[in-house]
């Protein structure tokens, strides 16, 4: 059931664009007012407004909708088993498992973090839209790790911002091939790869004006028995999206079961990615607040078959060695 409240504002003075008016107005990002425009949920003199740059002028009429959703289950009941590493009104952070996608798309097929949440009854933000409500960030269909959803709108617009800022953000571990001889720094222009569209990579901005800058820093932490392995800590300075694994490739490292960028080992499971720490400030109480989500059992197998078991437990049962690596970065 979705029920919707509606907002009026009367321009007084000529505006150059509808969508940093409205992200002013409304005080929210302008890529949220952008989702709002392709959601025709914003119009502009009682028509339906389909562009961000339209000017505004004096006297006009803008009508925002904003959709509450009620959640009502997509699928009757779930079995699937998503461990929850902290909730209260405004949040919930989650250890999302291997082989779950975060949201519907016309491909996906199997159940999504979003129909859980729906069958869990959440009632959720809604600034991204029905089929996308309360996440405010995604992780990739095999990557593991820590994601936090939005429970109402202010929530979310506030993580957005942190998450825009870099004030919430995560680290990450990687079992990675060959190993990287020493802390590293990749920075670098990245896009669709032009040969292979389900993949990002390295662009000359010159010739790829819509690449982005992305930026991440890569400390080893210890090298598997037969030294081909290692794993390694990320932390991201840029979110952009495949970011960790196009970086990666750009040097000529893998992870392990990315196929996709490049790995052609004998390893036949996931992609051995995981978000492992989650930081961010709690948009109501202002504290500061770091979730730890638990390594799968996969990675933890591989991890104490091929690596010094007693100094990798040592490390994932104490988050601060690894926040200690980045003290200086």
């Amino acid at each position: 059931m979705q029920n919707q409240t509606t907002q009026e504002i009367t321009i007084t003075a000529a505006e150059k664009r509808i969508d940093s008016f409205l992200a002013k107005q409304l005080n929210i990002p302008k890529n949220q007012v952008l989702q709002l425009i392709k959601n025709s949920l914003v119009f502009l003199n009682h028509q339906p407004c389909n562009k961000g740059g339209i000017a505004l002028k004096p006297k006009d009429i803008i009508t925002i909708i904003t959709p509450q959703i009620k959640s009502k289950p997509l699928i009757k009941k779930t079995d699937l088993y998503i461990q929850i590493l902290y909730e209260d009104a405004n949040l919930l952070v989650l250890n999302k498992p291997q082989n779950l996608v975060v949201h519907h798309a016309p491909s996906v097929k199997e159940e999504t973090l979003v129909d859980w949440l729906q069958a869990k009854n959440y009632n959720l933000s809604t600034l991204s839209g029905e089929q996308r409500y309360g996440i405010v960030h995604r992780l990739d269909k095999d990557t593991t790790g820590s994601i936090v959803i939005a429970k109402d709108n202010y929530t979310h617009n506030h993580l957005a911002e942190q998450l825009k800022s870099r004030e919430m953000g995560r680290y990450y571990l990687a079992i990675i091939t060959p190993p990287i001889k020493e802390n590293i720094f990749i920075e670098c222009y990245m896009g669709r790869n032009p040969k292979n569209r389900l993949k990002m990579s390295k662009l000359d901005p010159q010739r790829f004006p819509t690449s982005r800058f992305s930026k991440s820093l890569f400390i080893p932490i210890d090298l598997s028995k037969n030294q081909d392995l290692q794993l390694v800590a990320i932390k991201l300075f840029t979110g952009r999206t495949h970011q960790i694994r196009a970086h990666l490739e750009s040097i000529s490292r893998h992870i392990l079961g990315d196929t996709l960028y490049g790995y052609k080992g004998e390893f036949q499971g996931r992609i051995m990615l995981h978000a492992f720490l989650l930081y961010l400030t709690h948009p109501t109480s202002q504290k500061k607040l770091l979730f730890q989500a638990p390594v799968f059992d996969d990675m933890l197998e591989l991890l104490e078959k091929n690596f010094d078991k007693e100094k990798i437990n040592g490390f994932l049962q104490n988050p601060e060695n690894l926040l200690h690596l980045f003290q200086s970065h």
